[in-house]
């Protein structure tokens, strides 16, 4: 519990930083409006052509009695767009930082001297870090998008599915946000994709105690613009306590205590 609770002060210590620095809260919320602009937009022409697209999908039932075949596609019609927002809602994150890379690195640098943690790099170039940072979002999207069908088809359960696709949906998105956050770092270190999963299956309490609260308040409108530079801030902090081997990094002045 002590571990959960610390993974949760930790999206505390990133709000903390960024409200004693307004200017990278606003450059932080920018990359985050265009991702739900984007997003947003996708998902209205999906619903908008999904008539079309499900009529498309399913020239079997043109012979069909009228109802049944009106039943099918409505069905159908709702599995897909719901589909797809679960999809945009554990993919917005991956969209957002690819969008504002250096805007979050720039972030992420500030908390760490603010913080006087390592800011050392392998050396790798602009270039090669942005040819990482694009290669490890399709990653995570790669992640998403199974994790999203086996929640969806969880869900079609009467009841009880819908009640375990709610938890276990919290649960996996509390732990892909957390592999994004920490990817400023790992990243910065030349340390691969998986070597994420591995460090964070090591300190499992603390991971979901930050990923679940930043989870579950980026799925509230608006409240996302603010709290994905303050995830940004958590999850570096978070990055350095797993290779740190959970060595208490952050500063007494943001850690709460």
């Amino acid at each position: 519990m002590r571990s959960f609770t610390g993974g949760a002060r930790l999206l505390g210590t990133g709000f903390a930083v960024l409200l004693r620095s307004p200017k990278h809260l606003l450059l932080g919320a920018v990359p985050a409006l265009l991702s739900a602009v984007l997003l947003l937009g996708g998902l209205g022409a999906l619903i908008y052509f999904s008539p079309d697209l499900v009529s498309w999908l399913t020239p079997f039932a043109d012979g069909w009695a009228e109802f049944a075949r009106q039943v099918l596609r409505v069905l159908l019609g709702i599995a897909l767009v719901g589909a797809a927002g679960l999809l945009g809602a554990l993919s917005f994150i991956a969209l957002t930082l690819l969008i504002g890379g250096p805007f979050y690195e720039a972030i992420a640098e500030h908390a760490e001297r603010q913080m006087g943690l390592d800011t050392s790099g392998d050396g790798a170039g602009s270039t090669r870090q942005l040819a990482r940072g694009v290669r490890d979002s399709l990653k995570l999207v790669a992640v998403a998008l199974p994790g999203a069908v086996v929640l969806f088809v969880i869900g079609l359960i009467p009841v009880a599915g819908q009640v375990a696709a709610v938890v276990l949906g919290a649960l996996f998105g509390a732990w892909v946000i957390s592999l994004e956050m920490v990817g400023l770092v790992f990243g910065r270190r030349g340390l691969p994709f998986g070597e994420r999963h591995r460090r964070l299956r090591e300190h499992r309490a603390m991971v979901l105690g930050f990923g679940l609260p930043a989870y579950l308040l980026c799925l509230v409108p608006v409240l996302q613009l603010v709290v994905i530079p303050a995830a940004v801030v958590g999850g570096t902090v978070l990055a350095h306590r797993v290779l740190d081997s959970g060595r208490d990094v952050v500063d007494s002045r943001y850690s709460g205590q």
